[in-house]
């Protein structure tokens, strides 16, 4: 039996602690799902590195969503839209985390505020950052529209945590409901989202909408609680694939569904904002090529220095997700006014803009790693011990008076028509929301 005295410590820096958990990994452990993890998220920077275009027109620096520009991009979007991938194996690592936490009624009480003790802390920094750079840009003149689009375009990547955030807080109820219906949940939240697709676009009736955030985004993340519940046959794989094509066909040929996975700017109708059930069939898709491929990603990860490295980036990919728009704006801001607009003046998506393209995407990951490496921190796991951390209903409060304030900076960004010109209580928002969810005030 290991004691404190004899338990062997973890060393210091993040490749070195990564070797040494990839050592002592059990043979039980999915490793699979870090790497899908890690894979998804390199596909939504990517996606933004490749389809969000600073360009020069008349003299002033805009940005130019490619989607609205070339309409076979739009194809490319059911590649890049791994929103799905994300819930599903977020299900799997929340289904198992809390099953193993609500054995031990100290751990139990603590487990909202250790989960989101990961992902609320790393908003910490990108908004102080932004909101200070809003502060000085306000001192100096600065419009608060241009500071508007600005941290908009940085932070716009938040709503998809604040979604995450919320489906995460619902893990204690919509597990019960698995233990209690078994798949049969998912099969309801998914006809639940079909249903709202159906009453909203064929009785005009567009408000109802909305809810299928909680219906498709939920039926997904129940998925994740399927997959961890047993091994599956490819069989399943197959199936799901089949059930995706064929949806997607349906939705998207008899019923006039956009191609597009994203929001494409100036389109009537979008798949993702909110939610339709074409994000079902994508998801269905992705599902089953997961399950295709997983045996060979398992055996693929048995090497511990690959998966070594899958640790490493799954310890900074909060930092990573959240910093590369901010990359992205600094490159494209140092050509547009310190190199005269070098670079921008080719219009977006022709032959020689793509050719360009990966040296951008080059320059967009130089800037981008120093920010993680030094904001990295915030990201890394508290020692905070399971007594020391909130119960549930502060985390709870705490995480929506975080997601309150992420939403606004998605929607429309940090500026404010005020005497600093900076949204001063979404910053409070999120600043005291993450405190109040991942600390405890009272030693009672």
């Amino acid at each position: 039996m290991t004691t404190p005295h004899t338990q062997e410590k973890m060393p210091k820096g993040l490749l070195a602690a990564a070797r040494w958990a990839a050592e002592r990994t059990p043979e039980s452990r999915n490793r699979a799902v870090d790497l899908y993890r890690a894979i998804a998220i390199m596909f939504v920077i990517l996606g933004h590195w490749l389809l969000v275009a600073g360009v020069i027109r008349d003299g002033e620096l805009s940005f130019v969503i490619l989607l609205a520009e070339q309409r076979w991009t739009h194809y490319a979007t059911w590649l890049f839209q791994v929103m799905p991938v994300f819930f599903f194996v977020g299900g799997f690592s929340n289904g198992l985390s809390w099953t193993s936490a609500r054995k031990d009624p100290v751990k139990k009480s603590a487990w909202a505020a250790s989960r989101l003790s990961r992902l609320l802390k790393p908003t910490v920094p990108v908004v102080l950052v932004w909101a200070l750079a809003g502060l000085v840009a306000h001192a100096m003149g600065v419009s608060v529209d241009l500071i508007s689009d600005a941290s908009q375009a940085a932070l716009v990547p938040v709503w998809f945590l604040a979604v995450y955030i919320i489906m995460t807080m619902a893990v204690p109820v919509t597990v019960a409901l698995w233990d209690r219906l078994g798949v049969l949940s998912v099969g309801l939240l998914a006809l639940a989202a079909i249903a709202v697709d159906a009453i909203a676009f064929g009785a005009d009736q567009g408000w109802l909408r909305w809810s299928n955030y909680a219906f498709v985004w939920l039926a997904v993340h129940q998925l994740g609680y399927w997959w961890g519940s047993a091994e599956r046959p490819k069989s399943w794989a197959l199936g799901f694939i089949a059930l995706g094509v064929l949806w997607l066909y349906i939705l998207i040929v008899q019923f006039d569904f956009p191609v597009a996975m994203v929001s494409v700017p100036g389109a009537e109708m979008s798949n993702t904002r909110p939610p339709t059930t074409a994000m079902l069939a994508v998801g269905s898709v992705q599902i089953g090529v997961i399950l295709l491929l997983t045996d060979l990603a398992q055996k693929w990860l048995r090497n511990e220095q690959i998966w070594a490295w899958v640790i490493v980036f799954n310890q900074m990919i909060m930092s990573i997700y959240l910093w590369h728009m901010t990359a992205l704006l600094i490159v494209t801001g140092i050509a547009a006014y310190v190199f005269g607009g070098a670079g921008l003046h080719e219009p977006p998506g022709t032959g020689f803009w793509w050719a360009m393209r990966p040296i951008w995407v080059v320059l967009f990951t130089l800037v981008l790693i120093p920010f993680v490496l030094i904001f990295v921190r915030f990201e890394a796991g508290s020692k905070t011990t399971a007594e020391m951390r909130p119960g549930p209903w502060q985390a709870v409060l705490g995480a929506l008076m975080t997601c309150s304030g992420l939403v606004v900076m998605a929607m429309v960004g940090l500026g404010k028509e005020n005497a600093i010109g900076v949204n001063w209580l979404a910053v409070g928002l999120v600043v005291i929301g993450v405190l109040v969810a991942t600390r405890r005030f009272s030693r009672a």
